[in-house]
């Protein structure tokens, strides 16, 4: 059925473009290599490009010769502008966070923003050319400066809120955030690398081993982590209160926003200049952006900046992230019986080490008088010997409760094998050792 209106296409595109042809003629407009654009411009950026490509979508402009490149733009614009506003603010935040050591981080991430900065104004007068051939009015004047103010004053609102400091966080929701953050850790440890890839290494790497639908996921696991941390742990700012919670809280929420800028420069790479399309229409597109826009200094800046340092700020964090979680956890012990036949060889002694790895928190064997690490599989083998020497029939866990629950149940089907030293099927509770 044919949707009718009273506005044609053409003059809804100049109502649409006119606040986005607005902030490009502003952005053209800034000739200082000094002048960073601000939160309020890249929100406004933001805005207005999604409009006009939501816009142009809705009209097919992707399957037309004529206005698919002034929608390629916009889309361009969109998702460099959000990455910049991530970008803005982790230098915003930075002092905030009270991280060690970042002033080589500082100092990458301000290139990083120039570099998205740059690839703006770069396309800024490409934008106004591509308007002007499709006969769209171009505003006269760009917005004034005062209109696009930065976000920092000198001024601090006081602190007038009691803190949560005098109460104890609800236990089980910090042990849960800690243990769900060395979880993701453990999980990023694929991406980890301490020096810098070339461009021939960022091309073979991406997007067949690191991409936007990887990088996403972890974006998005990092965001329910600081959303349940700010929910149920500490509800206040960063200049008061428990400062190990809030330095754990700094960890994960700078690896979210690197990972936010990341995942927009990847997806802006992977969808408009990756040769991905098999129409001659898309490739021209494609290769007239890259024109303006180059993807290696792109790609640079999402595997050497933003996989480099999302790496460096979790690996920092995992050794915080277990103290926080060792003071949460609640503690017990249980005395269970030791693997029949055959003691603590490697397949008892690999159970016993991956559910207290899955949990997070510290647990110890004792064996009489020695205490053993039970998330060390070769400290349970040295374990396995004193036990078969002095032959000893029962053991004690000790640590915490949780990985103590999962210990008994794995007792209870001789740690998961039979007389002959064959693997039998787990228990239901224990199906993430599969």
């Amino acid at each position: 059925m044919a949707i009718s209106c009273e506005i044609s296409f053409k003059e809804k595109a100049n109502l649409f473009s006119f606040e986005y042809l607005k902030c490009i003629r502003f952005i053209e407009g800034v000739d200082s290599e000094d002048y960073v654009l601000t939160k309020k411009l890249y929100s406004k950026l933001i805005t207005a490009s999604h409009l006009l490509e939501d816009f142009l979508d809705f009209h097919g402009a992707k399957n037309n010769r004529d206005w698919v490149f002034y929608r390629e733009l916009s889309a361009a614009m969109r998702h460099l502008a959000l990455a910049g506003y991530s970008q803005k603010h982790i230098l915003n935040r930075l002092g905030f966070y009270e991280l060690k050591d970042t002033e080589a981080f500082k100092r990458e991430s301000k290139e990083t923003l120039l570099m998205i900065q740059n690839s703006i104004k770069l396309a800024a007068p490409v934008i106004l050319k591509e308007a002007n051939k499709l006969e769209i009015d171009i505003p006269e004047f760009g917005y004034d400066p005062r209109f696009f103010p930065g976000i920092m004053t000198g001024e601090q609102l006081e602190h007038n809120i009691d803190d949560l400091d005098d109460r104890d966080p609800q236990q089980q929701n910090l042990t849960s955030i800690a243990s769900d953050f060395l979880e993701i850790i453990g999980g990023f440890e694929q991406f980890s690398f301490y020096e810098r890839y070339d461009r021939q290494a960022i091309r073979e790497l991406v997007p067949e081993k690191v991409n936007e639908v990887g990088i996403r996921r972890f974006e998005m696991l990092l965001h329910n982590l600081q959303s349940s941390f700010d929910s149920y742990v500490i509800h206040g700012g960063f200049l008061q209160g428990n400062r190990k919670l809030k330095l754990l809280r700094s960890h994960f929420s700078i690896v979210f926003h690197i990972l936010q800028v990341m995942g927009r420069l990847l997806h802006f790479y992977e969808r408009h200049l990756h040769d991905v399309e098999y129409k001659d229409t898309y490739k021209s597109v494609s290769e007239s952006l890259a024109g303006i826009i180059d993807p290696d200094a792109l790609l640079d800046r999402a595997i050497n900046y933003g996989l480099f340092y999302a790496w460096q700020f979790l690996s920092s964090g995992k050794q915080l992230a277990s103290q926080v979680l060792n003071e949460s956890i609640d503690r017990s012990s249980i005395i269970v019986g030791i693997p029949q036949e055959r003691g603590f060889h490697s397949r008892p002694s690999l159970l016993v080490a991956k559910i207290v790895q899955h949990y997070g928190g510290e647990v110890t064997m004792c064996v009489g008088e020695d205490s053993f690490d039970a998330a060390s599989v070769l400290d349970m083998q040295w374990a396995g010997g004193k036990i078969k020497k002095e032959d000893v029939q029962q053991v004690e866990f000790k640590g915490d409760s949780r990985a103590l629950a999962d210990l008994e149940i794995l007792s209870k089907v001789n740690y998961g094998e039979d007389s002959m030293g064959k693997g039998v099927p787990l228990p239901s509770e224990l199906s993430y050792l599969r």
